[in-house]
Order: structure tokens, then C-alpha cells, then sequence
């Protein structure tokens, strides 16, 4: 167990997203006794299979972000936003702002800034805003403020534009199971013709492992404004 349990909160624009990039941590967090919570701002129901209904699909990928997180004694929320459709307006930004406030995380994960999906792209820039108005007290809502301090850019092959790993987050073999386990919960991981996306970020996280000289690792990125180094002597 950690001494303090922190709250980590990962946002993605699509039920799988964070699961998949920042899963192996979110697991390592879980396993020393850290609270996760996963919100996806849609469900990524345009992804479904062949000859299935797409409604049937959205309501199949609740469920599926719901036993991620169960796997990790964590929650998930999932907005009742159509895929493709979100919004990059103020209203999406208080809905997470309320989310945030209501979860109080330490620790914010979410989308890099440049992606080949416009619905990541648009995560990136309501996440860093909502945590903007949530931390304000000046912004009245129904919830106190609440500031997370910490906040992380996970590394996806859809947002790979200018992405470079800053922080690499080591982790073990039990949290490595856990994650793989957890997260095959989703049909698109296993399932999906158009991108092996299981057998990605499995390689991913061992390379990664081995650049930080860990069994496995997963690397995110930072605020720009937050990039640097600072030392009082070489």
C-alpha cells in the first residue's frame, strides 16, 4: 500500500484509450493500493464489429471500461457523448471540470496534443482547461475546487505527431498481468482487423522497459511549460 493513497484520474476520448496507453501504471498504482478512475468523453462506438448493431456496440463498450476498472478496484464514467461528435466547446470543458472536482485526483493522464483523431486532439484541449476551472474557486459550481497537480501525456500510436517520451514509468510482472488481463476485456484490443493494438503496446511497454532499464515501462509526456530540468549545481 502506498503511505497516502493517491486518486489518478485518466481521460481519454475513447473507452480504450487510456486503458490501453497508461494501463500497465494504472495497474501498478492499483496493486500499492492507489485509487483509479478512467472517464472516456465517448464510448468509440464507430469502431464497431462487422454486423453488429452500433448501439448494442456503445452500450457493449460501458460495459467493457466498467470491467477494466473493476479488475483494478477503480470506476469508470463514460459521457453519453456519439463518437466522433465530441464538442471542443466550454460546456465539454465544466462537464470534466465537474468530473474532476467530484474524483479530486492527484494525478491527471490524458491525450498528447497532436493526433490523427480529431476526438483525442479535442480530449487534450478540454482536459487541460477543465483542469484549469476546476482548480478555481472563482468558477462557481456545484463542487468545491479541487486542483490536480500532476498531470501526463500518454504515449499512443494515434498521437504520435512531435511526441517524445520525458518520464518513463516503470512497472513489474504482476502489474503487467494485470493490465494485459484487464484490458483484453475489450473486443478492439483483441478483436479488431485493422490494427493489432494488444500485440503494440505489449512490445511498446517491454521496449520501453528496456530503454529505463525496467521489465516493462510506459512513457508519457508533460506540459510544455513544465519541461525543464532545474539544479542548483551541475
Amino acid at each position: 500500500m502506498s503511505e497516502q493513497a493517491l486518486t489518478i484520474l485518466a481521460i481519454g476520448g475513447h473507452v480504450g484509450d487510456m486503458e490501453l496507453t497508461a494501463g500497465g501504471v494504472l495497474a501498478s498504482h492499483a496493486l500499492k493500493g492507489d485509487r483509479i478512475v478512467t472517464l472516456a468523453l465517448t464510448a468509440g462506438e464507430r469502431g464497431v464489429p462487422a454486423g453488429q448493431d452500433m448501439g448494442e456496440y456503445r452500450q457493449q463498450k460501458v460495459r467493457e471500461a466498467a470491467a477494466f476498472a473493476e479488475m483494478l478496484g477503480g470506476e469508470s464514467i463514460v459521457f453519453e457523448v456519439p463518437d466522433g461528435e465530441l464538442s471542443d466547446s466550454e460546456d465539454m470543458r465544466y462537464r470534466v471540470c465537474d468530473v474532476i472536482r467530484e474524483v479530486k485526483p492527484d494525478i491527471l493522464i490524458t491525450h498528447f496534443k497532436n493526433s490523427m483523431h480529431k476526438d483525442h486532439s479535442t480530449t487534450h484541449r478540454i482536459v487541460n482547461d477543465a483542469r484549469f476551472f476546476a482548480g478555481l474557486g472563482s468558477f462557481e459550481r456545484e463542487k468545491p475546487a479541487h486542483f490536480a497537480s500532476r498531470l501526463y501525456y500518454a504515449e499512443n500510436w494515434e498521437d504520435a505527431v512531435d511526441y517524445k517520451p520525458y518520464i518513463y514509468v516503470g512497472f513489474e510482472q504482476e502489474a503487467y498481468d494485470l493490465w494485459v488481463k484487464a484490458v483484453s476485456q475489450h473486443w478492439f484490443v483483441t478483436g479488431s482487423k485493422s490494427f493489432p493494438y494488444l500485440e503494440y503496446y505489449k512490445h511498446l511497454a517491454r521496449v520501453r522497459g528496456i530503454e529505463a532499464r525496467k521489465t516493462y515501462a510506459e512513457t508519457f509526456m508533460i506540459p510544455e511549460e513544465s519541461v525543464r530540468i532545474i539544479k542548483s549545481e551541475l
